[in-house]
Parts: structure tokens; sequence; C-alpha cells
């Protein structure tokens, strides 16, 4: 078990975990991918309901701040471990990255339907094939870069640039979608050389720091019943992404990826019951375009590699 594993803490309340030891690695996989995309569906209801309140820059803010405080501990042996590192500049370039993409992501949580939100966030493996074709010396399959396409005409349906339905968050998040495709690409880069506690340490760090200025500006200071949610807001962030990312390396990609889309139907199953949101068909046919055509994309990436 590695220094990363997020099952680590499930150990700890052995024996009453045994059960996860006597699963299968698909069934860890699936374990932890749906329980971490549970995580992160409420982590984006909670960030909605405060979002009618708070500014989106302000959520990123805390996120990221409370994320790095539940981060801190893991260092409680060698404090002076982060300080090691010799890849500063890379990691820099991930916290911005990251920042600007989670910036992306809450503003749609907070400014469009949740399902559309979370729908959108997909869009990441799209954006793999042209950045494959800009920047990688390699070949790309006609199939997969048509398959992009019809992913983007997924993201354009959202956006409705030739209606007066015009949603201009749509690009937002289509954005957020470019930008975490690159901080795949640069996480892939630093994981050669770093292990994920020191990736994560700096992740959250940068994204404590460019996120200062933007919540300054627009600071709204939050009453004494938001602040649990502010806390479940960050602490779900960390949690219910390392789950993912873990479960993944369980279990078989083939099985997993599509697991992880089920954060679409959790957040429209609350979307309709808690905000009283209900997709129209605009919504509905981007967010098919661009699920089918990204679940499509990873599960060949992976039977490639």
């Amino acid at each position: 078990m590695t220094d990363s594993d997020p099952s680590r803490a499930l150990h700890l309340f052995a024996p009453a975990t045994r059960w996860f030891d006597a699963l299968s690695s698909n069934g860890r996989g699936v374990f932890l991918v749906s329980t971490g995309s549970m995580m992160l569906v409420v982590m984006a209801a909670a960030s909605k309901y405060l979002g009618s309140r708070l500014p989106a820059f302000e959520l990123v803010f805390f996120r990221a701040l409370i994320g790095f405080l539940f981060i801190l501990p893991v260092f409680w042996r060698d404090p002076l471990e982060p300080l090691r590192t010799k890849r500063h500049l890379t990691h820099l370039s991930r916290g911005m990255l990251s920042w600007l993409g989670n910036s992306a992501m809450f503003w749609t949580i907070t400014h469009m339907l949740l399902a559309d939100s979370m729908a959108l966030q997909f869009s990441r493996p799209l954006w793999m094939i042209p950045l494959a074709l800009m920047f990688l010396p390699e070949i790309v399959p006609m199939r997969r870069i048509i398959v992009a396409i019809v992913g983007f005409a997924g993201v354009w349906m959202y956006a409705r640039p030739f209606t007066e339905g015009f949603d201009p968050n749509a690009l937002v998040g289509a954005f957020g979608g470019l930008c975490a495709s690159l901080v795949i690409v640069t996480v892939k880069r630093l994981s050669a050389t770093e292990p994920t506690r020191i990736i994560m340490f700096y992740y959250s760090l940068y994204n404590v720091l460019f996120a200062i200025v933007p919540a300054w500006y627009v600071w709204v200071t939050p009453t004494l019943s938001e602040w649990p949610l502010l806390v479940l807001i960050g602490f779900l962030g960390i949690a219910g992404q390392s789950m993912i990312t873990r479960g993944v390396h369980y279990g078989d990609t083939t099985l997993l990826a599509p697991l992880d889309y089920t954060r679409i139907l959790y957040s429209s199953a609350i979307g309709y019951f808690i905000f009283g949101e209900l997709p129209g068909l605009w919504s509905v046919g981007g967010m098919l375009l661009i699920v089918v055509s990204s679940i499509y994309l990873v599960i060949s990436e992976k039977r490639k590699t």
C-alpha cells in the first residue's frame, strides 16, 4: 500500500473494515469511485447552496484553504519534506492551471443547473485530442478526432450561440475542462519524480495563494451557519478526488470510467429534488454527446496504453 492510498484510512478502523480487504480489485475500485463520486456531488450541491450568497471566487478560496489544512497533518513527521522538491516551477504551473479550472468549475456550479455544470466538467477528455495533435509527436486516429468533435458539439449545444438562449457560462465550463486536461498532463510529468503527497501539498498551497486576491475583491463574510458547509466543501473536495484517483488504480478502466460519470445522474437528482432544476432538451442532448464521447475516449486511450 502506498503512502497516498486513501483506503489507508479504512485500515485505521480494523477489524470493522476487513470487508474492504476481502473485496476483489474491481470491487475496491467500484467502492472507492462510487463513494468519491458521491462526495464530489455533495460538495457541488453545498457549493451551489452557498453560491446564492457567497461569490464563486470566495468558495474556491475556502475549498483550497480547508483542503490544505486537511493535508498538512500528513507531514507532521517531516514538515520540511515539501521544501526539498526540485520541481517548483512545474508545481507552480500546475497550481495556476488548477486554480483556473476550479474557478471555472465553481462559477458554472453557481451560475448553471447542477447537472449541466457537472457534465461540462467531464469535457476534459475531449481536450486531450487537440492537445495531443499540437504538442505530442504521435498520430491520433481519425475516429478519435471525430469522436472529440462530436463531444465538442455537445458543449456547443449547451452554449447555444446562435439562439436567444445563448449561455456564455457553458464556455466557462469548457475552459475549465481545458485547464483540467492540462493539469492531467502536468501531474503525469510530476508523478515521475514526486510522491502524491507532495503533489497534493503544492496543489492546495498554490490554489490558496492564487485564490486570495480574487476572493478579497468579492469578499462576503460567511455567517455562523455557513462555516460548517465551507469546511464540508473543503473536506469532500480533497477526499472525493483522492478516492476516485485511487479507485481507478485498483480497478479496470472499462468498468470504472463509466461509473465516475454517475456524478451527472446524482447531480441531476439533487438538482431536481433540492433546487427544483430540470434540464431542457438542449442540455440533455449536450450531456449525452459529452458523456458518450468522453467515455469512449477514456476507454480507448486505456486500451491503447
